[in-house]
Order: structure tokens, then sequence, then C-alpha cells
């Protein structure tokens, strides 16, 4: 007798566990959209001609205005910005991920702002720069991050269900908190036009990122979700390319804070 009462009350802690640990050894994926908002930046140009610095550059995104054809149709879906990412649970809590942020940097037009050093390109722009006024008029500089500014990063995450903490205890709706950390490298097409030079207008590795970012999670089902993430970074690029020609660069560095909206699913492949 007392060996089935104890066969039984194991059989039940592991019926138990195992509706509890959900989550160990799936895979997750998603797709959504994104806003972003940029810090000012000073960026530093060089070239054979010239080397000056434009000093607290303001930035803007370029959402997509919405349509089922540019969002849903999947001929266009990757003309807005952007976000998705597959991913893993190494642990119940804990998961590793690789995905895109495809945001758009757009220098704001006709912003008055400050340049230091030397231009000696034979464009009526040429001079010596100390600390003066200079406006971003289309014939001097256009700017942008467009296609896109391409975050690809790998991110580690913690990832809890907190309904209980608001008396919800229901096997086929969850709410989550996610919370991490991520690092990669920029991966843009710029499209820029520097005294009317030919652009460059290629994919390039221009630089490296981090980000932290924290998220909710519903889950229905248990299988798909809808989940929002803030996320908070900081973006150096070495190595942006602004003309055709190789030696022409510029350099900057800036943060930015993310806020999206993601569709997803979770499942075992095994």
């Amino acid at each position: 007798m007392s060996i089935c009462s104890f066969s039984q009350e194991k059989n039940t802690e592991d019926v138990k566990k195992a509706e509890k640990n959900t989550n160990k050894g799936k895979f997750f994926f998603y797709w959504g959209w994104n806003r972003a908002n940029f810090s000012v930046s000073d960026i530093h140009f060089t070239g054979d001609n010239y080397d000056f610095t434009l000093r607290n550059v303001k930035a803007k995104d370029r959402q997509t205005p919405f349509s089922f054809n540019d969002y849903l149709n999947p001929v266009n879906i990757t003309i807005p910005q952007n976000n998705y990412r597959i991913g893993y649970f190494l642990k119940e809590h804990y998961t590793i991920s690789l995905g895109v942020d495809h945001m758009k940097y757009v220098m704001v037009k006709d912003q008055t702002v400050k340049i230091d050093g030397e231009i000696n390109s034979g464009t009526p722009f040429d001079g010596v720069y100390n600390n003066d006024d200079r406006i971003l008029s289309e014939d001097f500089l256009q700017l942008e991050h467009t296609d896109g500014l391409n975050y690809v990063n790998v991110e580690v995450r913690r990832f809890d269900d907190i309904g209980h903490l608001i008396g919800l205890n229901h096997r086929n709706f969850q709410i989550n908190l996610t919370e991490g950390f991520g690092t990669g490298i920029l991966y843009p097409r710029t499209d820029a036009t520097l005294f009317n030079q030919e652009k460059h207008d290629k994919f390039h590795l221009a630089g490296w990122g981090a980000s932290a970012v924290v998220g909710l999670n519903l889950t229905f089902f248990k299988y798909f979700f809808i989940q929002s993430d803030l996320k908070l970074g900081y973006i150096y690029l070495s190595d942006v390319k602004t003309t055709a020609n190789i030696n022409d660069k510029a350099t900057q560095s800036f943060t930015f804070f993310e806020r999206t909206v993601l569709f997803g699913g979770r499942f075992n492949i095994f």
C-alpha cells in the first residue's frame, strides 16, 4: 500500500514538473516593427582633400506609413523598419538568440551645426573652419542609413512568467517579463552624398553596437506570442562609406532608444 502511494506521489510530482518546465529546449522566432530615437552625434569626415567634424548632428528615424501592401505583403515587408530574430531556451528562464534590428537613421536636413577642420576639394565649401556655423544643405551633405541601420546582434535574456503576481494562472495564457543584453555588428547600406560626389551605396561592415533590453511577452496556447520591447543601445560606426572613393569615410557614435511590436512563436523541433 505504501509503495503504491509513494509511486503515485512521485508520478504526480513528475507531471507537475513537466507542466512547469515548458520552455527549456524550445526554439522561438519573431517578426515585427520598430520606432527609434537617436542622440545627437559628432560626425568626422576624412578624405583625400578634407578632414572636418560636424558637431551635434541631429537625426531621426523614417517609418513607412502603414499600408497592408507594405507591412503584410511578403514582397514588401522588409521596407518598413523591422525586427526579426530566432532563439533557443538554454534553460527554463534563459535564452540566447540571433537577430537583426533594421532601423533607419536619417540626418535632419538644413539644420545648423558647428564645423571644425579643413576642406580643400575644389568646391564652394573650401576653407578652414574653427567652430563655425554650417547649414547642412543638400548640396553640402545628405546622410542616411536607410537600407538600413542594420544592427545584427546576439542577445542573452532572462524570461519569467509573472502572471501569478496578479493572480493569473492559466495554462493557455501567460504574461512574461524578459530582459537582457546584446552586442553585435552594424552592416548598413549608407545613402550619403557629400559635395555632390558619387555615392558608395553598398552594404558594408561599418562598426559595432551594444544594447540592453526589457520586454513584455503575452503568450497564447503555449506557442504563439505578442511581445513589445524597449531597447537602449550604443552604436559606434568607425567606417561609414561616404563616396565611391575608397579613401573617403566618416566616423560617428550615438545612442538609440528603440520600441518594438513583435509577433512570434515558440516550438520544439525534436
